[in-house]
Parts: structure tokens; C-alpha cells; sequence
């Protein structure tokens, strides 16, 4: 069976890599490595299809070295030990290995000491953030490359050379398809490469135009790392958008995670939001959002993404307020800290001196609340915005009549 032709279009050479011209090219880090042949141990990482295979097996190409490609989810420890004799017995090999974030300790324990000596020496390959998922040991034997995301004029430049390929022979294909390719690929070379190539094979005519391509696929991809970096992400700019008020943005955002129907993350990082941002300037933004919560559940999707919608646009135009948690936190970091104290006497359990706020006129009286230690200290700050200007009137008149009662005893 033919190879796929996304596998025959990978690059032989460093100067045939799509993309990532912030390594590749003149004076760039990867051009000169091989410019003055010499390799180090390194972790290329980010998103599927945009390069980090073409560009290991280029740099192994381009310096003419003896390497092995290992994949640390399927390959085993003997497969590992293999590579480690040949190693033995030439001097030295490359070892290119996929998924690196999933090396478990057994061949980890292996391969440090022959990385720590420079018998292999290491192109890990990996979609993870390689600071967060890969063990230290091996991190601090590599250098970190991060490959960015294609863009349409990169995979719409790979398509143009892929048309050339004789696989393709006799393909006619306009501007458009090329471009709608592109767009349908979620900047995936390797996807944008597939549906080329189904395209091509799919009909008699070897036309391929933008009403085949339709009927192959009408739907963008989109790289969906549901237990990994990108989708925590994607959370981030879901709230960050709210917090600045950009509703466009956190509804693309929302649309983003609604298409990987994860609700369960959407629920936890709202409710987090109603509280963390928007807080005391919109209190009602939290029975809101539960209902709408509540809404989505019963209906679920596609339909759920109504009242999923409606909300996220209310909270992003909702006025925002820190106050509450900022208040919160600042008193959590004295109690931490030991700043506390004794509480005054006559609020304890079995005092006799307390008074009753309701006794008195407003149900307000003054008399000293927090530890003697502390007995000045001030965590809140209310903002004067939304909801939260009627308290701050409130904090304000308060403290007034603290100063009155305090400066006249």
C-alpha cells in the first residue's frame, strides 16, 4: 500500500520546511546549526501538523548523522536499550522521540546518563508544554524550541508544491480550492495535505474544486487539547476576554470550547469568573450564571449554547470588581502570617458587654470587631462602579461615623 502523501511531501532538508522562520533561514538557530555541524539535545514542541517530525528528520538529513526514531508511548525499554548499543558501537546517534512527555521513568533512568555523556543525543517531540509535562531531568539536558502555528499563506505554500507532486498528476485545482483547503485545515499542514489527497482520488475527473472539497469536509478543524496546554488556554482567553470586556472575543472563545463539548470546564471557569471579576460590581451575575447553567443542562446541546451565550456576552459588558476576593486574600495572608490576635472580649461566646446591633437605631453600633493587633486594618477597598458604588456609600458612611465616635472619646 502507497505511503500517505503527506509522508512523501516531508522535507528532506531544512530549506524544503514550511514555516517557522523564526529557526529556519538565514542566521536563524537550526540554519547555523547545521551550518557549522553541530547538534544539540532538544525538545521541539506545539500544536499537531505544524512541523516538529519534518524538522528533526531535515536536521538529521542535512548533518548526514546516524539516528533512530522512538516513540515513547509505544516503544518499549528494549527498543530503548537497541538504540543505546548501536549508540555503543558507533560513537554516538540521534534519537528522535515522539510524545517525549510520556517517557515513564523506567526509560527515563535509562536515558539520562547516556544524554548527561553525549552518547544520544536527543530531539524530543512533543504538543505539551514541555515546562509543565516533561520531567525536569530531561528538560535541563535540551533546549527548548517552540515551533509556531502555520498560517494560510504557509499551508496555502504547501499546497501549491504538493499539487507538482507526481502522485497528483494531471490535478486541476484553482486558487480558491487551494485557499478553502487551507482554511478547512486549522493550519495542519499534515490535514491540509490529507484532504487534498482524498480530493484528488475521490472523483474520475481529477478536478478538484471547491463544491468536491464540500462534500469531503464543509467544517473547520480546530486543535482541540482537551487534557492539555491548549485548552487551559483557551479558558484564559475565555476570561481574560470577559475581564477586559471584549464580548466578541469571549464569545469566540466560548465557541471554541462549546465545539470541544467540554461543558463541565466552561460551568467551573465561569462561576470562577462571576465571583474573581466581576464580584460586587454585578452580585446578581451569580444566580444569573447558575441559571443559565441550569438551562443548558436541561436542554443540552446545541441548544444549550443559547443561554451558554447569552450570559458569557452579559458578563463580559458587566461592570467588574475585584474588591471582594483582593480583600479576602489579603486577610488570609495575615492569618498565614500570624498577624492575628486575640478576639476582643466582647464578642466571645459568653460575653456580657456585647451590644446588639438591632438595638440600636440604622442596626448599627459602633464597637471594635477585629483583634487588638489589628484592630485598624483595612482589607477592603470598594470601587465606584455598578452595584458595588451603593456599597462603597455605605462602607464610607460607616467609617465616618467610626471617626466621629473614635475622635470624641
Amino acid at each position: 500500500m502507497s505511503k500517505p502523501l503527506a509522508l512523501k511531501l516531508a522535507p528532506n532538508s531544512l530549506c524544503d520546511v514550511i514555516g517557522q522562520r523564526h529557526l529556519i533561514g538565514k542566521d536563524k538557530i537550526l540554519t547555523n546549526l547545521v551550518k557549522n555541524k553541530k547538534l544539540f539535545s532538544m525538545i521541539l514542541y506545539g500544536k499537531p501538523g505544524i512541523g516538529k517530525t519534518s524538522i528533526a528528520t531535515a536536521l538529521v538529513n542535512d548533518l548526514g548523522v546516524r539516528y533512530r526514531f522512538l516513540n515513547a508511548t509505544i516503544n518499549s525499554k528494549k527498543d530503548l536499550d537497541v538504540v543505546i548499543e548501536e549508540a555503543k558501537m558507533y560513537g554516538e546517534i540521534v534519537l528522535i522521540m515522539d510524545e517525549i512527555h510520556r517517557l515513564n521513568k523506567d526509560k527515563q533512568d535509562v536515558l539520562l546518563p547516556q544524554l548527561e555523556s553525549g552518547l544520544i543525543t536527543l530531539i524530543g517531540m512533543t504538543t505539551s508544554n514541555p515546562y509543565h509535562a516533561i520531567n525536569p531531568a530531561i528538560r535541563s539536558r535540551c533546549q527548548l524550541f517552540e515551533l509556531e502555528e502555520l498560517d494560510t499563506a504557509d499551508i496555502v505554500d504547501g499546497l501549491n508544491k504538493a499539487i507538482k507532486h507526481p502522485d497528483l498528476e494531471g490535478i486541476v485545482i484553482d486558487d480558491k480550492s487551494i485557499e478553502l483547503i487551507a482554511k478547512l485545515s486549522g493550519n495542519d499542514l499534515r490535514y491540509a495535505y490529507n484532504l487534498l489527497e482524498i480530493a484528488f482520488y475521490s472523483t474520475d475527473s481529477k478536478v478538484v474544486d471547491e463544491k468536491r472539497i464540500k462534500t469531503i469536509n464543509n467544517k473547520p478543524v480546530f486543535f482541540s487539547d482537551k487534557n492539555g496546554d491548549g485548552h487551559y488556554d483557551v479558558l484564559s482567553g475565555l476570561q481574560k476576554s470577559i475581564r477586559g470586556s471584549d464580548v466578541d472575543a469571549a464569545l469566540h472563545y466560548l465557541g471554541r470550547l462549546v465545539m470541544e463539548g467540554d461543558l463541565q470546564s466552561i460551568y467551573r471557569r465561569l462561576s470562577v469568573i462571576a465571583y474573581e471579576d466581576i464580584g460586587l460590581a454585578n452580585p446578581a451575575i451569580g444566580p444569573r450564571l447558575d441559571a443559565a447553567i441550569n438551562a443548558c443542562e436541561r436542554v443540552g446541546l446545541p441548544e444549550g449554547r443559547i443561554p451558554l451565550g447569552t450570559i458569557v456576552a452579559e458578563m463580559a459588558l458587566s461592570p467588574k470588581s475585584n474588591t471582594a476576593h483582593i480583600a479576602f486574600d489579603a486577610a488570609i495572608a495575615d492569618i498565614e502570617n500570624g498577624n492575628t490576635g486575640n478576639l476582643p472580649s466582647h464578642i466571645k461566646t459568653d460575653s456580657t458587654t456585647y451590644k446588639y446591633p438591632h438595638d440600636y437605631p440604622g442596626a448599627y453600633v459602633v464597637q471594635q470587631y477585629l483583634p487588638d493587633k489589628i484592630k485598624n486594618k483595612k482589607y477592603y477597598a470598594p470601587k465606584d462602579i455598578g452595584y458595588e458604588r451603593q456599597l462603597k456609600e455605605i462602607y464610607e458612611r460607616l467609617e465616618q461615623i467610626k471617626r466621629h465616635k473614635n475622635s470624641s472619646n
